[in-house]
């Protein structure tokens, strides 16, 4: 295991490190200097762009005039000056059409364009610094929305007459009740009575077969008296708990795969301490997916495996099968890819953290702290949808008064991991800012990685919304790979797009193979060309794996005591209990 710190003790250093520290725990882990350096580039260009300036006040005009005439009394329904984008529902209600409540609702949509107009096209600005300057314009905007704040909410003040003010009263309670949870989780205690861990969700029945010093390695037992030869090996992201593919058993993908008469290990990831600061991605490879692959291997010799990757565990996994094809090691039948990006260069809004001024700033706050928070990190999500992750929820919570009852989905998102030092800068930099791997450049033990070199049948899926792992970034897999690539785009988000079990109402995705070495299909034309199907992608990846697995047989037995992998206890194990 590597332990050096990757930014040796340096007194000059450790000073500026001690600095950037304090300031991190007060911005949230983002740098001041990155986010005024974009807003230089931007006012520099802007002001000396006299044509770009004379546009914008004969724009700004323009929306007062039109502005103007909607708030003139009027004998019937007065036209809107603008629609909101098709994702901003936060004016939906019928009580925004009447007045005041439709001027002040235009006003903002109006004063939202102008904004992003003021920010965009601006020439000679960087790409970067103009979305940062956009994103943060938006942020700041969502913020001060009308839909926040009861005196210009028209829901709110219905809510509040009607209910003579009970709804304020029950939001009240509901702050409260966020506070105390809040303060339960920094102390490591909280966990939702109706999703605990082993009781509620992470129970489908199996072993724990193998544990090292960062994973344990779990086996599920078969549900069926026949199973296909090649295991299944999932290894998800440590950014959360592994369960998100073990939630409750009507949409557990490992209690479906089980039951499909596959046999079923996953890695769960020990939650990192300080203690373990320098521990790197070259760990988490060596650790986590060779380790499990040894295991498996151990316990099932000869036969191949399909490997799963989710998110973060994809990207790794990715690296392993491309280290494996590289040595000639020949231990998989197939790759899937649930939601995960090999190629960076366009990561969506994520993007936005990721200069070097940004990842020297995060990179202090970790060494002080030796990992990265698992809330920092959360804050760091939410601030990339803060309209509908924190100022909807905070209106009707907290303004309405109502609740949106917990799920299983939302109670795994709030068992937040730690991510190590050393591991965090390396994969931000290698990944996010050089974009290593699919420029060839990535090294594993000395020596780079393809992706290219995967023979391998691959079944990449993504999602429609997903922000965290954009589902055009995913998409460039198919330049980085010649193999059979079958693309599933499904609907939903980076979780619940994938947590996407059959039955489940309102499911649709599209679906395309690329047959090995045939030519490349641009996103937009595959978009276009792709078959549309209802119903969930579980049952399309299944028959897929089934057309790639061999014929039904006994199931192995749990564990191997002869071979010194005895079962070391029941599922869900230890290491997902660690908070």
């Amino acid at each position: 295991m590597s332990m050096r710190d990757p930014h040796p003790p340096s007194p000059v250093l450790d000073l500026d490190r001690a600095a950037h520290a304090v300031l991190g725990r007060l911005t949230q882990g983002l740098s001041p200097a990155s986010f005024l350096l974009a807003y230089l580039d931007w006012a520099v260009h802007l002001a000396i762009a006299p044509g770009k300036q004379q546009a914008l006040v004969r724009k700004a005009v323009q929306q007062w005039l039109r502005l103007a005439e909607l708030a003139l009394p009027s004998t019937g329904p007065a036209k809107p000056c603008i629609e909101p984008l098709p994702q901003d529902h936060r004016f939906d209600d019928p009580a925004w059409c009447q007045w005041p409540f439709n001027v002040i609702a235009q006003g903002f949509l109006l004063t939202q364009q102008w904004w992003h107009n003021a920010t965009t096209d601006v020439r000679g600005v960087t790409q970067h610094h103009q979305d940062v300057v956009t994103f943060n314009a938006r942020q700041a905007l969502d913020m001060l929305a009308p839909s926040n704040f009861l005196a210009t909410n028209p829901e709110a003040w219905d809510a509040t007459c009607n209910e003579l003010g009970l709804n304020l009263w029950r939001g009240a309670f509901n702050a409260a009740e966020d506070l105390a949870r809040a303060l339960k989780r920094d102390h490591g205690t909280s966990e939702p009575a109706d999703f605990a861990v082993g009781q509620h969700v992470a129970v489908t029945p199996g072993q724990v077969v193998f544990r090292n010093d960062l994973i344990e390695l779990i086996q599920y037992a078969p549900t069926t008296a026949k199973v296909h030869p090649e295991p299944i090996l999932i290894v998800p992201s440590w950014i959360m708990k592994y369960y998100i593919l073990d939630l409750s058993p009507h949409n557990s993908l490992v209690r479906y795969l089980v039951g499909q008469g596959h046999t079923v290990f996953i890695l769960s990831w020990r939650n990192p301490t300080a203690a373990d600061r320098a521990l790197g991605m070259d760990d988490y490879l060596q650790l986590g997916p060779v380790a499990a692959l040894k295991t498996v291997q151990r316990l099932m010799p000869g036969r191949k495996v399909h490997g799963v990757g989710y998110c973060l565990g994809g990207t790794l996994l990715s690296i392993a099968a491309a280290t494996w094809a590289r040595d000639g090691q020949d231990g998989l039948a197939t790759l899937s890819l649930l939601a995960t990006q090999t190629d960076f260069e366009e990561p969506g809004e994520l993007s936005l953290f990721i200069d070097d001024s940004q990842l020297t700033y995060l990179d202090d706050l970790m060494w002080e702290q030796g990992v990265l928070e698992g809330p920092q990190m959360g804050g760091s999500f939410t601030y990339l949808n803060t309209r509908d992750l924190l100022w909807s929820r905070l209106v009707r919570d907290y303004l309405l008064g109502t609740r949106q009852p917990l799920n299983d989905l939302m109670a795994w998102n709030q068992d937040v991991t730690r991510m190590p030092y050393r591991m965090h800068s390396e994969y931000l930099r290698s990944l996010y800012l050089h974009n290593d791997l699919a420029h060839g450049s990535y090294e594993v033990e000395g020596r780079p990685v393809a992706l290219s070199d995967i023979r391998v049948p691959i079944f990449s899926v993504s999602t429609v919304k997903d922000h965290i792992s954009p589902w055009r970034s995913v998409y460039k897999l198919h330049l980085l790979t010649g193999a059979s690539l079958t693309f599933a785009l499904v609907s939903g988000g980076h979780n619940a797009g994938i947590v996407s079990e059959p039955g489940h109402a309102g499911r649709t995705y599209q679906l395309h193979t690329r047959p090995e070495g045939d030519k490349y299909m641009d996103p937009d034309t595959w978009l276009n060309t792709a078959g549309h199907h209802e119903g969930s992608w579980w049952s399309a990846w299944q028959a897929w794996l089934v057309a790639h697995s061999g014929k039904l047989g006994k199931p192995p037995a749990m564990g191997n005591v002869s071979k010194g992998l005895p079962p070391l206890g029941d599922a869900p194990g230890q290491y997902v209990r660690v908070r």
